[in-house]
């Protein structure tokens, strides 16, 4: 289990007493201190390239280091505190490296420190002698390039295929001891643990957005405990495969690889097609995409038929999370970029949901 809801909730307060600048100030110096444990060399510099539950580095000026950088530069993470236990972020590493390992699926490899460790802790700046920790890991840059969207139908067909290896994996997978990570089930998407928010506290959720959404809930509620946690499709997921998460790359042959294990988790299989699709449900060429990936799904694993007529509802459960992600991340680029705008168009797309105009769409 990751640390208690309390831990993280102290954390968030903590951090929200500062500005988003002096946020990142402390965990930029987090970051500079984290590579004294790599030995990486004094004109090393890191910059900032994503801040969402963790800020992400590239560091670069690693050329001559005998750390495992590629062509000199590496990815630095440092994790947002109170938000995953050491022993959760040891068993993602565990996962992604047995998946490069015993699937062939494309993922980053995992940069030891100096002294071996792949999870370096560094003292949080902010915090007394003796305080919270900011848990690091350093990651090898991996090449490639996010999917263009004028070949998003063609290229879900490959992701189709990788998703299925990756489910076929964690279920014949034996987990180390110790082995322990969230659930995305729907306590923990939507309802009493809600860990990224609630969607009533999402942007623009007025009255009427609020009577549209809360009938898109209770239906999702349903229809997942109808659909049920059986093995054959709940299981060990990436629960981020969005664009932003996979590298195309023309030397691998057009194998997408996978990058950011940090939300995986215990979910249901076809919430992976969900979140592949996060912030574009709306795009007209999605119907292709999802007919493209499950044609690649189905040329490793099976996928009935009475769980493909379910697709939609795990669109719509990722697509209803980001409303609640969205209103609680406000200080993130993206979050304020979609805005209410976002909840106005999830509000579209449940009245067509609950219509069945989405639903059973495939055959």
């Amino acid at each position: 289990m990751i640390g208690s809801e309390g831990e993280t909730r102290v954390a968030e307060v903590r951090e929200h007493d500062l500005s988003r600048d002096e946020v990142l100030a402390r965990v930029e110096l987090v970051a500079r201190r984290a590579l004294a444990r790599y030995d990486a060399p004094p004109e090393a510099r890191v910059t900032l390239i994503n801040v969402s539950e963790n800020a992400t580095y590239r560091v670069d000026g690693l050329d001559g280091w005998d750390g495992g950088g590629t062509a000199g530069a590496a990815i630095l993470r440092v994790h947002r505190l109170g938000y995953h236990s050491r022993e959760a972020i040891a068993s993602e590493l565990a996962w992604l490296e047995a998946l490069r390992r015993d699937a062939g699926v494309r993922t980053p490899a995992v940069l030891p420190a100096a002294d071996g460790s792949r999870i370096v802790t560094v003292p949080d700046p902010g915090a007394p002698p003796g305080g919270e920790l900011r848990h690091c890991v350093m990651f090898e840059l991996l090449p490639g390039t996010e999917p263009a969207e004028d070949r998003l139908v063609e290229d879900f067909e490959p992701l189709g295929a990788l998703t299925a290896r990756m489910h076929l994996h964690a279920r014949e997978w034996t987990r180390p001891p110790g082995f322990t990570r969230f659930h995305w089930d729907y306590d923990a998407a939507l309802g009493s643990v809600a860990r990224w928010g609630r969607w009533q506290d999402g942007a623009g959720v007025d009255k009427e957005a609020a009577a549209v959404l809360s009938r898109l809930d209770a239906t999702l509620r349903e229809r997942l405990a109808r659909f049920g946690r059986g093995p054959d499709r709940y299981g060990l997921i990436h629960a981020d495969l969005r664009l932003a998460n996979l590298l195309v790359d023309g030397a691998a042959g057009g194998r997408p690889g996978v990058i950011d294990f940090d939300d995986c988790g215990f979910g249901w299989f076809l919430y992976d097609l969900g979140a592949a699709v996060s912030f574009i449900e709306h795009y007209p060429q999605v119907p292709e995409m999802i007919e493209s990936w499950t044609r690649g799904y189905r040329s490793v694993r099976p996928l009935p038929r009475e769980d493909e007529a379910e697709i939609w509802t795990f669109i719509m459960l990722r697509r209803l999370l980001l409303v609640a992600w969205i209103g609680s991340h406000t200080g993130v680029p993206i979050a304020r970029e979609l805005g209410a705008g976002y909840t106005a168009g999830t509000c579209d797309l449940a009245e067509r949901y609950l219509g069945g105009a989405l639903r059973g769409v495939l055959h």
